[in-house]
């Protein structure tokens, strides 16, 4: 019985990094070189990267800031190490829904032979990113699920919190695991 069967799930969608692989990004120095593109747009940069990525929408520059944090994640997916729930993602109805770059999600599931995965939804796919749920809901919609019936895992508190807003059910990882590894 495949870990989609053992679920009362019809659908099932993955976090990617942390979850199915471990992307190696220095995030020091990605939050570096947006901060670079923003004051040269400009723009004080704020502290943190992801609040970077706001004063980007705000200040018109989102699509140079996306640029210079998908490249660094496009690198870190072809070096990603493969965590070992990559092993049980079963062939069906199953996506993946990443706070990293469509591409860089492309790439590190290439690079690592996980198949079976029929939608594929990172930051730069919608308009938004998680814990927002319109990601979420959007992977569901390209697998034909309902949120009803999916299961969304992940590794970290945003994704739960993504699950909860979307009306999915969530379980971390490591439960997972312990459940169908």
């Amino acid at each position: 019985m495949s870990a989609a069967d053992s679920t009362d799930h019809d659908t099932l969608v993955f976090d990617l990094d942390g979850t199915l692989v471990r992307l190696v990004v220095d995030w020091e120095a990605v939050a570096d070189a947006v901060a670079e593109t923003l004051r040269e747009r400009g723009v004080s940069p704020p502290d943190d990267l992801w609040t970077m990525l706001s004063a980007a929408d705000r200040s018109g520059n989102r699509e140079a800031v996306e640029s210079v944090i998908a490249e660094f994640e496009r690198e870190g997916a072809r070096a990603s190490e493969r965590l070992p729930a990559a092993g049980t993602v079963p062939d069906g109805t199953v996506g993946v829904c990443s706070l990293n770059c469509e591409a860089a999600c492309r790439i590190a599931l290439s690079e690592h032979g996980i198949d079976g995965v029929g939608a594929v939804v990172g930051r730069d796919t919608v308009g938004t990113e998680k814990p927002d749920p319109e990601p979420l809901l959007e992977t569901v919609r390209r697998l034909d699920g309902d949120p009803d019936g999916t299961l969304f895992v992940g590794d970290s508190e945003r994704d739960a919190r993504t699950a909860d807003q979307a009306g999915t059910d969530y379980l971390d990882v490591s439960e997972w695991l312990r459940a169908y590894a």
